[in-house]
């Protein structure tokens, strides 16, 4: 497939305007195509937030339970770092083309599962599904990004933005007009996803030029030692703040008398939020830098959440907007920061933050779960909130580039 690269030019001492190389520049077709695997992946993982309210009722879970299933859809993440040092060497193009439709049909079976086993082996067949694309995918969307490394970042994580703000209203609304038995249908969609990307990604470029060339995966692992530790930090202080929004909004809201359809659609207004942010953020990065775009979103983030425990009504919406531009905004960033910091070795650097990122998120909503059964979920947000603020100080550790 021909691919589209964006006009970038640099100008010579003597004025001489010339074209970059293929692989400094941005391609726009190869990244939206990437993209909207992403978007049409996540669509359907986005199945289980506004679902949890229908199985606590209908199987009689504590919140603890309803937050362990998304420890299966998550724990194969473990597996991402070994996935991603393979796509290091070998086209692991497949992956990507089959996830859509892998992914789609287990989270559409959710609704007629039988019990809490059957959620657990859907969810964790989704969730093997997921940790590949998620380490794949990524870093062919890098590796087509030229030095707009950020931006190609910020289409990725539009695309997964996209998805999770259209999951919860498709769910509910499916839900609402064909019942919980009537889920399996929305597989469909999936099937043709996967079909489209077969045709598109055939042409499209998946490794890096220096494919097979990084370092042994012993001591890249090592290397990334200095930029993991506060990174792990991160990742964690942020979980509280996003998972407590993305899993419990809609368990939250319908504790406080809203409905499912409305509880839905308070987490995809979120999620719209996150769209732009996700955007803006990594274009922003490539700018202004790194450390700089992180420490405004954790700083705005839990002073928003505040405001959002303070008021209810219609006057939440705008807040969880808002909060979504902000808290969603960094992801890029820190996939950028990662990538471009181990250049030799995207895909298993891409992996073990991945991996982080979903399995130390896991156990967050666990924690979550438990301390929402113990205390309430606005004790839980409220302590989402000020763990949010005291990872402020570990992006000072970061790297400055």
């Amino acid at each position: 497939m021909p691919t589209t690269s964006d006009s970038i030019e640099s100008t010579s001492k003597a004025g001489t305007v010339t074209k970059l190389p293929e692989a400094e520049r941005f391609q726009t077709d190869g990244v939206l195509t990437i993209s909207a695997a992403h978007a049409v992946h996540d669509t359907y993982t986005a199945f289980l937030a506004p679902l949890l309210p229908a199985f606590i009722a209908n199987l009689s879970l504590s919140k603890t339970e309803a937050g362990i299933l998304t420890v299966f859809v998550q724990g194969p993440s473990l597996l991402q770092p070994f996935i991603g040092h393979l796509a290091d060497r070998v086209s692991l193009r497949y992956l990507v083309i089959l996830a859509p439709s892998v992914t789609a049909a287990m989270m559409s079976l959710l609704g007629v599962a039988p019990g809490y086993g059957a959620l657990a082996l859907l969810l964790m067949v989704a969730g093997l599904s997921s940790a590949s694309l998620h380490a794949v995918a990524p870093v062919i969307a890098g590796n087509l990004s030229g030095r707009r490394l950020g931006r190609g970042m910020g289409f990725w994580m539009v695309g997964g933005e996209l998805g999770r703000t259209l999951g919860p209203i498709v769910i509910v609304s499916a839900v609402r007009l064909l019942g919980l038995e009537g889920t399996p249908w929305l597989m469909i969609g999936g099937f043709l996803a996967s079909a489209i990307l077969y045709v598109r990604l055939k042409d499209v470029p998946t490794q890096p030029a220096n494919a097979g060339q990084g370092l042994p995966w012993r001591q890249a692992l090592r290397s990334m030692g200095p930029l993991l530790l506060p990174l792990v930090g991160i990742i964690v202080a942020r979980s509280f703040m996003t998972r407590s929004l993305t899993t419990y909004l809609p368990t939250f809201l319908s504790e406080e008398g809203a409905d499912l359809w409305l509880a839905g659609a308070s987490l995809s207004l979120l999620e719209a939020g996150g769209v732009v942010g996700a955007l803006l953020g990594g274009t922003m990065s490539d700018r202004l830098g790194r450390r700089l775009v992180l420490f405004v979103s954790m700083l705005i983030t839990p002073l928003l959440m505040f405001a959002f425990l303070t008021t209810d009504g219609w006057l939440q919406f705008p807040l969880l907007l808002t909060m979504g531009f902000t808290a969603l905004s960094v992801t890029p960033v820190l996939m950028a920061l990662v990538q471009e910091s181990f250049s030799e070795n995207r895909a298993l650097a891409n992996g073990v933050y991945m991996s982080f990122s979903f399995i130390l998120g896991s156990a967050v909503v666990v924690v979550l779960g438990a301390m929402g059964d113990l205390f309430g979920l606005r004790l839980a947000f409220t302590a989402s909130a000020v763990i949010t603020l005291l990872g402020l100080p570990l992006i000072l550790l970061l790297p400055r580039k």
